[in-house]
């Protein structure tokens, strides 16, 4: 090796590590060479799909910011830049082996054009910058795998085939003459591809969010991706103190439901896995039990076993109000919760039947049609009919004061014999009157309802005249 050529591979090598950071540009520790690991520069809402083999099967479709990289892996020989090129491999996920193979061969081309000067920082900057154009790839872009494991993509378009490899092929067997024994494609199979596309986007996402400034909207502060969350439906930011303050504060009351954005009339919600991040173990424990608990609730075939020692979910069969817990096999009645009684009728109690009165009448459409197929459309309907009773006699009746029975005042004077009881009582002020003489509570001058006896008989008698 000359000192030249010494020299100017060092000072390359110091270069590229100067420019590119650790994960981008790697030196080898034994050898003249390293790893450079290339990311393309994608446009704006780049879709990646996979289409189904048959018109039945279905289709994948995403939007990626960023793809795995592209990988050159060199070595420099002793002569180089002054005779021989860099010794290289090429690698990539997404990219056919056709494809990596005439981008070797463009990067062979390179070297020819720039003969005796060191080329590594163009290659990188080719395949950064133009790799995508030169190969044709514009959105949407389809990801295939060939039966042999190799890649089948896009080809480059006839002229540059034929600048850069000679005539296009026409057929497979022409295909395979051209595929460079450095292009590698890194990957197992279609689903793997995906996977690993989705993962890189989401880390790289990840990536550039943490490293900018973000202002909170709810302590009104600069600070870093890292030190923040979004939400991924709206993506709008807040600092993780706030957030953690707001989230603990709703499972704490409960409501689980409610771990929304808290930009106004915004509906996104925050995932179990923010939550989690956010929160303490004991909270998430907390949160994570309740969420499941209302999601049960909303489910109509799903009851929980009334035994507090237990509560274990019981799908409830259909057109049956009898439900076996698969953990203590108790059998229960899912409209009361009691022992399963078969066909007698459920003993609700007074308490529960109001709770759910109130809860019928206030509910939508959907959910009444929930609870008339849970409890019965008899039994909530027999309870609303006997609030408006209840609410009728309130207002058009009163108590009897011996017995209770409700008494309505059809006409006559103030006089009233309850017709349960038999008891006399006065309409006026509701006290019992004498049972042999019960006029005379209106002929006493000591009584409320002195001279009262046709009071109001008379009044509604002129009322109706005029």
């Amino acid at each position: 090796m000359s000192s030249e050529d010494r020299e100017a591979q060092e000072d390359e090598l110091l270069a590229l590590a100067s420019i590119y950071d650790e994960e981008e540009f790697k030196r080898a520790e034994s050898a003249q060479g390293g790893e450079t690991r290339i990311c393309l520069e994608l446009p704006q809402d780049f879709k990646v799909f996979v289409s189904g083999s048959s018109p039945e099967s279905s289709r994948f479709e995403c939007t990626v910011c960023f793809l795995p990289p592209l990988v050159l892996n060199f070595e420099l020989p002793p002569d180089y830049p002054s005779t021989s090129p860099p010794i290289f491999t090429l690698s990539g996920k997404w990219l056919s082996r056709a494809q990596l193979s005439a981008l070797c061969r463009h990067l062979d081309n390179v070297w020819e054009e720039n003969r005796g000067c060191v080329v590594l920082f163009a290659w990188m900057q080719f395949l950064k910058e133009e790799t995508l154009s030169y190969l044709n790839i514009s959105s949407p872009y389809e990801l295939k795998m060939c039966p042999e494991g190799g890649g089948q993509g896009r080809m480059p378009s006839a002229s540059l085939a034929d600048e850069d490899c000679g005539a296009a092929a026409g057929s497979a067997a022409a295909e395979e003459e051209t595929i460079d024994a450095r292009a590698v494609r890194d990957v197992e199979s279609l689903s793997s591809l995906i996977r690993e596309i989705l993962d890189f986007d989401q880390a790289q996402r990840r990536k550039c969010f943490n490293s900018k400034m973000y202002l909170c909207n709810i302590c009104f502060c600069e600070k870093l991706g890292s030190e923040c969350m979004y939400f991924k439906e709206c993506s709008h930011v807040y600092c993780k103190a706030c957030l953690k303050d707001y989230f603990e504060i709703q499972i704490r009351d409960g409501q689980v439901r409610c771990l929304n954005c808290p930009e106004p009339k915004c509906s996104s919600v925050a995932t179990p896995g923010q939550v989690k991040e956010l929160v303490g173990e004991q909270l998430f424990a907390r949160y994570d039990r309740l969420l499941l608990q209302s999601s049960l609730d909303l489910m109509a075939d799903v009851v929980n076993c009334p035994r507090p020692s237990c509560q274990t979910p019981v799908m409830q069969e259909p057109g049956s109000s009898m439900a076996i817990c698969s953990c203590c096999n108790y059998a229960f009645c899912t409209t009361c919760k009691m022992t399963y009684h078969g066909l007698s009728p459920c003993k609700i109690t007074a308490e529960k039947l109001i709770e759910l009165r109130n809860e019928y009448l206030q509910a939508d459409e959907d959910t009444k049609r929930w609870m008339e197929q849970r409890y019965g459309k008899r039994v909530l309907q027999k309870a609303v009919e006997e609030m408006k009773s209840k609410a009728w006699l309130e207002k058009n009746s009163k108590a009897c004061p011996s017995c209770s029975t409700p008494i309505e005042k059809l006409d006559g004077c103030n006089k009233m014999m309850c017709t349960s009881c038999m008891k006399y009582f006065c309409w006026l002020c509701m006290g019992l009157l004498s049972s042999m003489h019960p006029y005379r509570h209106f002929d006493d001058p000591d009584s409320p309802c002195f001279n009262k006896l046709f009071q109001v008989t008379y009044i509604e008698f002129w009322e109706a005249e005029d």
